[in-house]
């Protein structure tokens, strides 16, 4: 029975028409054998082309284009630095987000009531990000439960049910909502730090819970029904399709709660100062372990600020469904030229507050070195080919775009000009990753490859706060340039 169930309901999927056959006297754009005579010419085979070849043979790219000429490790001295302790791993998972933001908190922490260190526990809240993804899922397609299954809004939430990728809203919702507990109150599982197989199973399960909704709805408000007669039904419907929303929750909170553990309603946690000497040993729940130390409001009290060349700048974008919580807020972003973002960054950071900060950490990024410099790789002079796109171009080609979130804790200003010379950023990869868990990168590459940050109002102009007053351009879930940080 459950297979003929499943497969009469048809999977939503996107149409493609059929390519339109060639009519006689066309050309197909191919590569004829001339055009492959002249193409070939563009291999010489000379003596510097056949080293290149036969290094390549057995080299990576990568090795082969390091830039002697940068091979010295840059200068760790950084003229203004927040102070932090520790550094997190994610292993792994695609949690940068949640550990970046979590970062920013526990730096503002420690530096607060002088710890020797401490970290807030990842796993409490990897916990509801996932139950609450689970719910955005299904309330989504009751939401869309009149739409056909081709539909682009049905299509994108069947391609994305969820996901342990995220942004700096689902860490500010999921905290205002849920609260904080230090890692020893719900430590790391193999699930948590390896969220693949999680993820495949949780996907999965919601994948065909989604379409037995659309299924229960289609079959309780037939299309002929009208009037009155449909009204009553489609409130029915509403009943019903809500209970069993509550039932499929209950079998995916089961399924974190193996995966994850249970997470605690309350906790006992003892707080020692810097010389691990015992200042207060106290009962907490989530919540009030938030409001005594953290307090501060994360959904009014902070600004996502981004540098998207590819759209206008001084106006405010929301991003249509991209949210952690259903009740909670979709993600909105002020854009602003890099030079305004950075003058932002510096006020944090003279003031001792870390930031939440993406970028495309892949490019150029020297591994044995720890930096993110222009300079490292010349793939340029080892191809024999110019690659020309600025950061536009490469934004509007998908060629570059954020992928991974880390804490800015630092800049060196050159005392001369007044302007920034490097950056560094905290990590969660781990301590022996990059320079000492963090990585340092130059302004040049912090240009091109910069794309968000997430400031304390109090550090961001007037004038840019007020932008937050006019209506959002609204882009849709499915835009590219905001897929979530891993």
């Amino acid at each position: 029975m459950a297979v003929s169930f499943v497969s009469a309901m048809a999977l939503p999927r996107v149409a493609y028409s059929q390519q339109p056959q060639q009519r006689a006297g066309e050309t197909d754009g191919g590569i004829t054998p001339e055009m492959l005579a002249e193409i070939s010419r563009g291999y010489k085979g000379t003596a510097q082309d056949r080293a290149i070849r036969n290094a390549l043979a057995g080299t990576p790219i990568a090795t082969l284009a390091v830039n002697a000429e940068n091979a010295a490790m840059i200068d760790t001295h950084f003229s203004d630095r927040v102070k932090t302790k520790g550094i997190t791993d994610q292993k792994s998972s695609g949690r940068c987000w949640l550990f970046t933001g979590l970062n920013v908190l526990r730096a503002r922490m420690i530096d607060e009531y002088d710890l020797p260190g401490m970290e807030f526990s990842q796993n409490y809240l990897f916990f509801y990000d996932q139950l609450e993804k689970a719910n955005l899922f299904l309330q989504g397609i009751i939401d869309t439960k009149e739409l056909p299954s081709d539909d682009r809004k049905v299509d994108w939430l069947f391609s994305n049910p969820l996901s342990d990728g995220g942004q700096f809203t689902g860490v500010s919702n999921l905290v205002m909502k849920y609260g904080l507990v230090p890692s020893d109150a719900m430590p790391e599982t193999f699930c948590s730090n390896n969220t693949s197989q999680m993820a495949m199973l949780l996907k999965l399960k919601l994948r065909e819970d989604g379409l037995k909704l659309r299924e229960a709805y289609r079959k309780a408000v037939p299309e002929n029904l009208a009037g009155r007669k449909r009204e009553k039904a489609v409130g029915e419907a509403g009943e019903l399709l809500s209970g069993m929303k509550t039932d499929m929750l209950s079998e995916i909170y089961r399924m974190l709660v193996l995966c994850l553990g249970e997470p605690p309603v309350e906790f006992e946690w003892t707080r020692c100062d810097k010389d691990g000497n015992i200042v207060s040993r106290e009962k907490f729940t989530p919540k009030g372990f938030y409001q005594k130390y953290i307090g501060t409001d994360l959904e009014e009290n902070y600004v996502m600020i981004m540098n998207d060349p590819c759209r206008e700048y001084g106006k405010v974008y929301e991003i249509d469904y991209d949210r952690h919580v259903y009740d909670g807020h979709n993600w909105l972003y002020v854009n602003l030229p890099i030079e305004r973002i950075k003058e932002i960054a510096i006020a944090s950071i003279k003031d001792n507050a870390a930031m939440y900060f993406s970028c495309d950490v892949g490019k150029f990024f020297s591994r044995s070195k720890g930096t993110m410099d222009l300079a490292n790789f010349d793939y340029e002079s080892l191809m024999g080919v110019e690659f020309g796109m600025d950061k536009k171009e490469r934004v509007m080609t998908h060629a570059s775009g954020s992928s991974h979130a880390m804490t800015l804790i630092a800049v060196d200003i050159d005392k001369e000009s007044g302007k920034p010379v490097k950056w560094m950023v905290e990590n969660s990869w781990g301590e022996s990753a990059g320079y000492k868990g963090c990585l340092i990168m130059t302004d040049e590459w912090f240009d091109e490859y910069m794309f968000r940050l997430v400031a304390e109002k109090k550090y961001v102009p007037s004038d840019v706060l007020k932008m937050l007053d006019g209506e959002p351009v609204r882009l849709p879930a499915w835009d590219p340039m905001f897929m979530p940080e891993e």
